[in-house]
């Protein structure tokens, strides 16, 4: 078993390995017991797949479950305030956990919920999916706007991360392209040798699942490593947003869901790389090619459909656009771009992808 601590205001562990989530009755057992209520929120694909593993690690608490849309679907308004019904009419209180159990949308909803029922409850996340390595750690939660991902939220830790390998068993193909596209982001923003080694797959199903833990280990320990510097994202913590500046403005444009999140964020990353003037843009669009990420739908999107959504992005201002953007493998930055070096660029890339598909 994996363990790492992450050190915020309200320190808490993250626990990777098979068979973790028995862990919950164990290292949690004192705050589970004090509990008036247990509640899962749980995304209900996950639920069908996954439910009775974590409901029989937790036996001795007799959680209530209530489920939410799968994947991005969670992230409304209607969600969210189903959820606190769904607390009101179970007579929860500011002495109920609540439990996030599935990826990443499901831990940015529940969180968002625990963070504003009765200004603050106790929450523990336990993520499904190899994308949710990032969402999971480092206490961000929100849900959707229709002009904005993640626009409405709080920064809120969870009290730990339990990571069960079992769970990723069942993970379908696009959704493990989508969790490796935010473990190579942070090879990108950290650390070249582990870059190397990822961009040496070919095909995901190669990976063990002690490789996968090893690099989910990784990507976490260079999150921890950022928000325990910046927990509220007043600076480096802004890295972590590397290829995210288009990725939102393509699942806004498409429609949430539409697009799994690590997919987006590789035509994010490729264009940022394309910004940055980098060395690796063609072994990582080779490498997406390679390892079938959708490159082909920027061919299909003009940039002006998209920039009204960058203007948007949360690292915006009123005058330009900014962008996380890469000197060197481990050495990411942020640049003011006009739009119409934005928009130099996006043609660039999209003639570059054009003649390679």
């Amino acid at each position: 078993m994996r363990e790492l601590r992450v050190e915020t205001e309200h320190p808490y562990k993250v626990h990777i390995g098979q068979g973790a989530v028995k862990l919950l009755s164990k290292h949690y057992r004192e705050l589970l017991t004090a509990a008036d209520q247990v509640v899962v929120i749980a995304d209900s694909q996950v639920a069908d797949l996954h439910l009775p593993q974590l409901i029989g690690a937790l036996t001795d608490f007799q959680p209530k479950v209530f489920r939410v849309p799968a994947g991005e679907g969670a992230k409304s308004a209607e969600s969210f305030m189903d959820c606190h019904s769904f607390l009101l009419s179970e007579n929860c209180s500011r002495n109920t956990v609540i439990l996030a159990f599935g990826g990443g949308a499901v831990g940015d909803l529940a969180g968002f919920v625990a963070s504003t029922f009765m200004r603050g409850v106790p929450f523990i996340q336990v993520p499904t999916t190899i994308l949710a390595h990032d969402s999971a750690v480092g206490g961000k939660t929100a849900i959707n706007h229709p002009l904005g991902k993640n626009m409405i939220g709080t920064f809120y830790q969870p009290r730990a991360v339990v990571y069960d390998g079992d769970f990723l068993q069942t993970l379908p193909e696009n959704e493990i392209r989508s969790g490796m596209a935010e473990v190579i982001k942070h090879a990108f923003i950290s650390n070249e040798g582990w870059l190397d080694e990822l961009m040496a797959y070919q095909d995901f199903s190669s990976m063990s699942g002690q490789e996968l833990e090893g690099h989910l280990e990784k990507g976490i320990a260079v999150k921890s490593a950022i928000v325990e510097e910046d927990e509220f994202e007043g600076g480096v913590r802004k890295f972590l947003n590397f290829g995210h500046t288009l990725a939102h403005a393509i699942e806004a444009h498409l429609g949430y869901g539409k697009l799994t999140h690590g997919e987006a964020v590789v035509l994010g990353m490729a264009y940022a790389l394309e910004l940055s003037e980098s060395p690796q843009l063609p072994r990582f669009l080779n490498w997406a090619k390679v390892n079938r990420y959708p490159l082909s739908l920027l061919t299909h999107m003009p940039f002006d459909e998209l920039l009204p959504y960058m203007k948007k992005d949360k690292k915006a201002t009123a005058a330009a656009l900014n962008f996380v953007l890469l000197g060197s493998v481990g050495r990411p930055y942020i640049e003011t771009i006009t739009e119409q070096r934005a928009q130099a660029a996006y043609d660039k890339l999209r003639k570059t992808i054009k003649e390679m598909i």
